[in-house]
């Protein structure tokens, strides 16, 4: 945190550390290193977390962000259904944007069930309302702006099961259903959470940090007349109209190893924002670029 004398999140915060890719203001990166001391950054409104700590030699964070608050959560909260005898009765959500990491879908795809994965508009009303589809719907922004919903069926057949001998699980699910905030952002119940499922894992940041390694990216804007002229599908993945925008965006993400990209309108600006992903920061920085042409 800051020492009260600068603005809100002014050098610090879940914003500061996620987009800027720094520490905050207050931290040593070499002093964390060496003592190995893990960090929660909230904003100032506590509605967002991320997790890092340091490594030696490097002024960077190793982040910990809302992509993988969501999955920490969501697969152990998969795991203990199925140890309650649950997973058949209740249904589990987990519901990303398209600037979810490609990575982190992809590892998410090869841990839960095609219909326990879904795609919302970007921010976070739609994706709380996307969850709210599913008996548990977890959901995190990057930025770590999110929560994990129970509905009034989870939390009775869970609370039955953790009564009537449902065993352990039964009893750590009954505790998240108390825990967790199901209103959206609560960092210091997400902060809570994350740490009770690590403390139960035996797991370290690093262990956590190691499920799967991100993919470089690259966001720009594109500065448009008529940003209404273009329109997306709900998700925001591909874009409808003009058809002929999404054909050459196809075009040269086929040319790219382990490239996406997608275009969509800004809310608030005439313009539209390029989000692209590749194997390499230089080939997501020139893939970026290229679709931004076609998108000028």
């Amino acid at each position: 945190a800051n020492d009260g004398r600068g603005g809100l999140n002014d050098g610090c915060g879940a914003e500061h550390v996620q987009k800027a890719k720094k520490v905050p203001t207050s931290v040593d990166p070499a002093a964390a290193a060496a003592s190995g001391t893990r960090f929660a950054s909230l904003d100032g409104d506590a509605d967002r977390i991320v997790f890092f700590y340091c490594s030696p030699g490097s002024d960077a964070p190793v982040l910990l962000d809302g992509d993988r608050i969501l999955i920490l959560l969501a697969q152990y909260i998969s795991l203990l259904l199925t140890s309650a005898g649950l997973s058949g009765t209740l249904s589990l959500g987990v519901v990303q944007t398209a600037y979810a990491n490609g990575a982190s879908t992809a590892y998410l795809k090869s841990k839960v069930p095609p219909e326990c994965h879904a795609f919302a508009a970007t921010g976070v009303k739609h994706l709380h309302h996307r969850a709210l589809g599913f008996d548990i719907g977890a959901y995190f922004e990057a930025n770590g702006h999110g929560t994990v919903t129970f509905n009034d069926k989870a939390v009775q057949q869970i609370q039955q099961r953790a009564s009537s001998g449902g065993g352990e699980e039964a009893k750590q699910l009954e505790a998240l259903t108390r825990l967790i905030n199901p209103a959206i952002g609560d960092a210091i119940s997400d902060m809570l959470a994350v740490e009770a499922v690590l403390s139960l894992k035996g797991w370290t940041l690093s262990d956590w940090a190691g499920m799967y390694a991100d993919l470089p990216s690259r966001m720009t804007k594109e500065l448009v007349k008529d940003r209404t002229a273009i329109r997306t599908v709900p998700d925001e993945t591909r874009v409808t109209e003009p058809a002929e925008l999404q054909t050459a965006i196809d075009d040269i993400v086929s040319k790219v190893p382990n490239g996406r990209c997608f275009v969509r309108p800004s809310g608030t600006e005439d313009c539209v924002r390029v989000y692209a992903e590749a194997g390499s920061q230089e080939e997501a920085d020139k893939l970026a670029e290229d679709v931004g042409v076609v998108v000028r």
